[in-house]
């Protein structure tokens, strides 16, 4: 562990964070950690926890966290997407090369439907960014 410790500590949740302020500065020299505040990641939004009051620089750090997790999550969310067209790219290749009748009847149906859902959602999106006349 690193001498020197953050003010804050993030600690990561589904759809969000809790926030901590950081303490060793106490007769027992012991870390101590103040929940401060709640994040909400896909609202983009905070609160301070309970009947805390938030500083300026508990905002200022809070709001720095959410932006750059935002973009993080932003990067895996495409990432997450290349690997899906990977995976389908490696699944037609299966179904081409190595799957058998009994494999292909348990998939074929919901695969069908999981496509075409998407098929659709894209060719709408994609309508609806092409220039109006």
């Amino acid at each position: 562990m690193s001498a020197t410790l953050p003010d804050y500590y993030f600690r990561v949740r589904e759809n969000g964070a809790a926030v901590f302020r950081l303490d060793t500065e106490n007769r027992n020299r012991r870390i101590e950690m103040d929940q401060i505040a709640i994040i909400n990641t896909n609202r983009g939004d905070y609160k301070a926890h309970g009947d805390r009051a938030l500083s300026d620089a508990d905002r200022a750090a809070i709001e720095t966290w959410l932006t750059d997790r935002m973009e993080i999550l932003r990067i895996r969310a495409l990432d997450d997407i290349h690997r899906a067209i990977d995976h389908l790219n490696l699944t037609t290749q299966w179904a081409q090369s190595r799957a058998s009748d009994a494999d292909l009847e348990t998939v074929t149906d919901p695969l069908l439907l999981a496509m075409h859902d998407l098929r659709t959602v894209l060719v709408r999106k994609k309508g609806e960014r092409l220039p109006k006349d």
